[in-house]
């Protein structure tokens, strides 16, 4: 990751990343073992991968292993699922052989990275006709309650802090060398409810990378009025569990050669 706001806010959020992420829904995995022509005795490498949100979902479906440059989210990792191999390591350097792997997956991760020199490594370590898999869960900005929450965070942002929305990763694949080395992109979107309780709520926003990277007292002031605008909204007040609305957003395409 190149950006230090994501290195320092990821790397003191792992406990916290653990309980306020969604799960990825079996509606993405499946898609993505598909469309990756994933089998348990093909290898898989997932980037970026944090505690093993989306790492553990492939248990039994690929042979999996893992590659994260944040210390505290490795031990989170290995704390849950130790039987994973994880790895230190970048996107643009990965510690891999060439042709060493038949998938990589990143979740909610690849508009942090340099995109060209990540393709670049994704396409050695790959082996010919390897797949790439790109997945992002998002909160839902369609539906009203959930936009006005994210307007008060994101009047916190710096401005450096990158949104997936508003970052130009594809541009790395549509590049003469981004096309060189991988066939286009294909998407699809699927939406889900991920329903938490009032604290699991407001933890979903200190994972946020910028909350998470900010010092102690300023994160309370921005937990406490997210506490507040969840215990005073009309659609969220009075819920023993919130329906958090989400979506995600899914690529995938295939190594050329």
């Amino acid at each position: 990751m190149t950006n230090e706001i994501a290195a320092a806010g990821f790397n003191a959020s792992g406990s916290r990343y653990e309980r306020g992420r969604p799960d990825y829904p079996t509606a993405v995995v499946d898609l993505l073992v598909e469309r990756l022509g994933l089998t348990p005795e093909r290898r898989l490498l997932d980037v970026a991968a944090g505690t093993g949100k989306l790492t553990r979902c492939f248990l039994g479906r690929a042979e999996v292993r893992a590659v994260e440059p944040a210390e505290e989210m490795r031990t989170e990792f290995a704390r849950i699922q130790p039987g994973i191999p994880i790895l230190d390591g970048t996107a643009e350097a990965l510690p891999l052989p060439d042709a060493d792997v038949d998938a990589i997956t990143v979740g909610t991760a690849f508009h942090w990275f340099d995109g060209p020199a990540a393709l670049r490594e994704f396409h050695r370590v790959l082996r010919p006709g390897g797949a790439l898999g790109l997945v992002w869960l998002q909160r839902d900005e369609a539906v009203p309650w959930m936009r006005d929450l994210l307007a008060l965070v994101d009047s916190y942002r710096p401005a450096d802090a990158r949104r997936y929305a508003e970052t130009p990763w594809e541009a790395a694949f549509e590049t003469a060398e981004g096309r060189a080395r991988f066939t286009p992109l294909e998407h699809a979107t699927i939406g889900f409810t991920y329903a938490v309780d009032r604290a699991t709520a407001v933890q979903r926003t200190a994972t946020t990378s910028f909350v998470a990277a900010m010092p102690e007292p300023q994160r309370a002031e921005v937990l406490a009025r997210v506490t507040a605008f969840l215990d005073s909204h009309p659609d969220t007040s009075g819920l023993a569990e919130i329906p958090l609305p989400h979506q995600a957003e899914v690529y995938w395409c295939r190594r050329v050669g």
